[in-house]
């Protein structure tokens, strides 16, 4: 074999990862008013609401604002919720409706698939993100102390959850079962973190209850990142956050090495 025919195989190869991120991409970019602009529209629902209802009556952080406090945890559930729906979606629908063999055809590592599921998943989070974050300066200023905390927590938190919805993608064989475990696993998570609320003002219980939800750190981290205040250390987050994402990455990609349940 020519090692000119060599190099052309080697750069086949090589284009397969940039394709299946472009295509992942544009699957939630295609429908963006779906995917992007829907969960910012439910965001800014729950900051009418709860704004509306506890502003003034709830004090956080001394001298905090309510609506501030409450924007970071908002931008953060929209991001985790929607990092975690794009894998999830894609690979039960590429299942159900036949065309997940089209991923295993083309000369694709383990790892090329794995990257860019999870990179589509972390850019469909930020944008979010940063949608909600844009929306939310409308009603009150948001002050970002530490850019870089705010970064980190949030590319570190859409990996989190984009590693948990191809764990979910590739175990669910129908929607019901992809239904139950972000209904009885994500949302539960992301509500009972801290999103509304400081955990100072629950009893000591439910504060020790909370520093086993990672979805907290994740939250907690990030609101640090725009007020130079929380409820733990940022490191502490920073420890438990990169613990969880690099165990999660471990464990999908020997999944994913596998062929769990992609061949069948």
């Amino acid at each position: 074999m020519s090692s000119t025919t060599i190099r052309e195989r080697r750069s086949d190869m090589a284009s397969g990862f940039p394709t299946l991120l472009r295509k992942e991409l544009q699957r939630f970019w295609k429908v963006g008013f779906q995917t992007i602009a829907a969960p910012v529209v439910t965001a800014l629902l729950y900051l009418l609401i709860f704004a509306h209802v506890l502003e003034g009556r709830v004090q956080v952080y001394d001298t905090l604002p309510y609506t501030a406090f409450l924007i970071p945890g908002l931008m953060m559930m929209s991001m985790l919720q929607n990092a975690f729906a794009n894998p999830s979606s894609s690979l039960i629908q590429s299942r159900i409706t036949g065309n997940l063999v089209f991923i295993l055809l083309p000369p694709l590592s383990h790892l090329e698939i794995y990257g860019a599921y999870l990179l589509a998943a972390i850019a469909r989070g930020l944008c979010c993100g940063i949608g909600v974050g844009l929306v939310a300066l409308f009603f009150t200023q948001l002050p970002m102390a530490n850019p870089a905390w705010v970064l980190t927590f949030a590319v570190l938190s859409c990996g989190v959850m984009g590693n948990l919805g191809i764990i979910a993608g590739l175990w669910s064989e129908k929607f019901d079962q992809l239904a139950a475990f972000q209904n009885f696993l994500i949302l539960p998570a992301t509500f009972l973190s801290g999103v509304f609320y400081s955990i100072h003002s629950l009893p000591a219980f439910w504060q020790g209850v909370s520093h086993w939800n990672p979805v907290f750190y994740m939250i907690d981290g990030f609101r640090h990142g725009f007020f130079s205040v929380s409820d733990v250390s940022p490191w502490h987050s920073l420890a438990v956050v990169s613990a969880v994402f690099i165990g999660l990455s471990i464990f999908t990609l020997r999944l994913v090495a596998s062929g769990y349940k992609l061949r069948n």
